[in-house]
């Protein structure tokens, strides 16, 4: 394990200092950086949300939802840094964390490249870990001329043509989708498929059912997380439209998860039910 000058003090993606020395012991409030953690260092990480599914087997103090995380538990792990994100928790339990004198890094993502810059000044910045070789295979993977070999055409030797059209719903009840600005509409753009509602003023509306429809997309994305869309669930709301029913870990987490995403991702969008 690599030794970080010490003390030192890093900006997170948010552009605020982090007062860090030895980060021997970490609590993470974002499943995909418990992930990335977890993979890297075994044994660096002590807490982790409910919601933290991957590694399999993990074992680490359980410390509720990433929207609700028991502050006063976590402060009891005695950790080094408490890793978070802009989006997944709430700026008043970051705040209660500070107040008790943690050091806590937020992640800002938007995009691929984002994330695989935010990934490595987390482990290498923050942590003080080297470089974890996942992190150049996630990048190989979704290199353009990589994907190129990877993303499906309709037939053989079609040329890419323009990306489909889709809508990407992440909850019903209501329904909403992906819209402007984010990660998993970046790597879908990658993967030819683009957002009906990429250029919507909000990042994740909410639309009407019937305005969903009469969109008229060429695909519609159903990813298992937050909402567990399934073949029973989410396709019959858009009838003679084709599902692409999606891994949603593979879809929106960042983390070693990138690195077998793109060619799952592509197989499920070249074979959509209906």
């Amino acid at each position: 394990m690599a030794t970080a000058p010490l003390p030192r003090t890093v900006p997170d993606d948010l552009g605020t200092p982090v007062h860090l020395g030895e980060v021997r012991r970490v609590v993470s409030l974002v499943p995909s950086l418990t992930e990335a953690v977890a993979v890297t260092a075994p044994g660096l990480l002590v807490g982790a949300t409910d919601w933290c599914t991957h590694p399999a087997g993990l074992e680490v103090t359980r410390i509720g939802g990433t929207k609700n995380p028991d502050t006063a538990r976590i402060a009891l792990l005695r950790p080094d840094l408490v890793i978070a994100n802009e989006e997944e928790n709430r700026a008043a339990d970051l705040a209660a964390l500070r107040a008790a004198g943690l050091a806590v890094w937020v992640t800002g993502i938007r995009t691929l490249d984002q994330a695989l810059g935010s990934l490595d000044r987390l482990l290498t910045g923050a942590c003080g870990l080297p470089r974890p070789p996942w992190l150049d295979e996630a990048a190989r993977a979704w290199h353009p001329d990589v994907l190129a070999a990877t993303v499906s055409r309709p037939a053989p030797g079609a040329p890419p043509g323009p990306p489909r059209r889709a809508v990407v719903p992440i909850w019903r009840r209501p329904w909403m989708v992906l819209g402007r600005d984010t990660f998993a509409g970046d790597l879908l753009c990658r993967l030819g498929v683009r957002s009906l509602y990429a250029d919507h003023p909000e990042r994740y509306p909410a639309v009407p059912i019937e305005e969903l429809r009469a969109a008229a997309p060429d695909l519609v994305v159903l990813p298992d997380e937050p909402y567990r869309f399934t073949a029973t669930d989410g396709p019959e709301a858009f009838p003679g439209t084709p599902a692409a029913l999606v891994s949603g870990r593979h879809l929106t987490w960042y983390g070693p998860s990138l690195v077998e995403a793109p060619a799952l991702l592509a197989a499920r969008l070249a074979a959509p039910v209906g």
